[in-house]
Formats: structure tokens, sequence, C-alpha cells
């Protein structure tokens, strides 16, 4: 039963990663309205070393619930627990958001990435989060 959602998030994390790395090689694809705007203008333009650092951390994230499902097995037996309880932390709080431009309860509605983020980008936090406390308090 656990390995369900490990594999699930397994995926997601691996695509992102790939997706991150993508951009910091120099792809475009998606990049347009994957970045928060106001006015129109992107909040913050992230380098290509960033993004790099942002591709590596979720290929990393994605070896936490296979540490967990069993397929390996290093240090304390509660420590994959707790990377997974870090994991349901960090991308809840993601989905919360930041109170303006991203999240639940963001304020600013009207750009590419808002629309996006309602649609895809926060809801997508919310199951990754949900599937890492099942993780986290599974067996």
């Amino acid at each position: 039963m656990i390995v369900i959602p490990a594999t699930i998030l397994l995926v997601i994390f691996f695509l992102l990663s790939g997706l991150h790395f993508h951009w910091a090689f120099g792809g475009r694809w998606g990049l347009a309205s994957a970045i928060p705007q106001e006015n129109g203008v992107p909040i913050f333009t992230p380098g290509s070393l960033a993004t790099a650092l942002v591709a590596l951390a979720l290929l990393g994230a994605a070896v936490v619930p296979l540490w967990r499902a069993g397929l390996f097995t290093i240090g304390p037996v509660w420590l994959p627990r707790a990377g997974m309880g870090l994991l349901a932390v960090v991308f809840a709080l993601r989905a919360i958001g930041d109170f303006r431009y991203c999240g639940f309860f963001k304020r600013i509605k009207g750009t590419a990435f808002a629309r996006n983020d309602t649609r895809l980008y926060t809801p997508l936090c919310a199951l990754v989060s949900a599937l890492a406390v099942w993780l986290a308090l599974m067996g």
C-alpha cells in the first residue's frame, strides 16, 4: 500500500526536476507562466544556477518516498518518516501560499501564472503534501 503514494511522488518530483533542468539549461517551454507577475512584469528573474539548484532539490525529494517505501535503508528508521513530514510541511506551506502571488489565498489573480497556480500548481502542491502525510504516517 505504501508503494502507490511513493511511486506517485517519485514521478511528480522527477518530472518537476526535469522541467527545472530544462529551464536551467535554456529551455523556455512553460516558463512564461511559471513565474508570478505583477502588472505584466515577473516579480523575479531566476538565474540558471538557482533553477538548477531547485531541480536538484526536487530530484533529492524524489529519493525520500523511495527511502520511506523501503527501497533502501540508510540511517535511523525514523529519518525517512521525518523526511516525508518535512516534504508535507513544505508543500502545504506552498499550497497555502504567500497571500499575494501564489497559493489558495493569493490576491493577485489576473495573470497567466495566477491562472496556472489556481488550476495546477497549488492543487499539485496540496496533493504532494497529502501523499507525503500519508507516507509519513503509514506503516
